[in-house]
């Protein structure tokens, strides 16, 4: 009897860690299949932030469809704790809810709700630290069915963070940050992209500053400009650029090569 408690103790453990992991896996899942499937019908859109002008239009707005994230399952499941919970229904159908909490730093939360039959999202929200509601888009009806899609989210290439931290030496990447992609700018200057799964940052090598803002932080090195631009609190994004020393755009540039403005 001694020999069998010892196997059942470790299947019993083994279980225990696949359910411990099946939350994230099978939002992993829906993002994936989110690149090939979708639905069609009415959402709304609502963007608090960065905050508008008092001279722009409103918030919400209606669309076909949900805006695009670039959601990367894989870097989820390193920088979030993922959990998942019953919900009503979202544009009558059945859906599942998923709460993505950082690990680590001050990077926005987010909540998706995803169809259980399709397996791709009908809603989602973004919240900053201080739970401000930033972005939430969500079907109000969907189509009969989804359609086919073909979404590219670029991987991101070897070498990369290593290189912007050595064009950019005494940059801090905010804590579950990490360089995804890097393009070049019509104004001059590269953006380089920085996620962590589900947020996105731009920190931009520009020739001139830019204006102050809730979200943006800058400040000059040598002759050049660095900004840090996101939902982030303002402590994060400038401590990010605080001690940075140097501006060695040139060590870029096969990789702006490489991974185009996609992203």
């Amino acid at each position: 009897m001694r020999r069998a408690r010892f196997p059942l103790l470790l299947l019993m453990l083994g279980l225990s860690g696949v359910a411990h992991a099946s939350d994230a896996d099978d939002l992993a899942s829906a993002l994936r299949q989110a690149r090939t499937l979708a639905a069609r019908g009415t959402a709304e859109v609502s963007v608090y932030f960065p905050p508008r002008a008092a001279s722009t239009p409103g918030p919400t707005r209606t669309a076909d469809r949900l805006p695009v994230v670039p959601f990367r399952p894989a870097l989820i499941n390193q920088h979030f704790t993922v959990t998942r919970a019953d919900a009503p229904p979202v544009a009558g159908r059945d859906v599942t809810r998923f709460d993505l909490t950082p690990k680590v730093g001050q990077a926005a939360c987010w909540t998706l709700w995803v169809d259980r039959a399709w397996n791709v999202p009908l809603a989602f929200e973004e919240r900053g630290a201080d739970g401000t509601l930033a972005r939430r888009a969500v079907f109000t009806r969907v189509n009969p069915r989804p359609v086919r899609i073909n979404r590219l989210v670029p991987p991101v290439p070897a070498g990369l963070r290593a290189a912007v931290l050595a064009a950019l030496p005494g940059l801090r990447l905010p804590p579950g940050f990490m360089p995804t992609g890097i393009s070049a700018r019509e104004n001059g200057g590269l953006k380089v992209t920085l996620g962590d799964g589900a947020n996105v940052l731009a920190l931009v090598l520009a020739p001139r500053n830019v204006r102050a803002a809730p979200g943006v932080a800058s400040r000059r090195v040598g002759d050049s400009f660095v900004w840090l631009v996101g939902n982030l609190p303002d402590g994060p994004l400038r401590a990010a650029l605080a001690d940075i020393r140097a501006v060695d755009g040139g060590r870029l540039g096969t990789f702006v090569r490489e991974n185009g403005s996609k992203e």
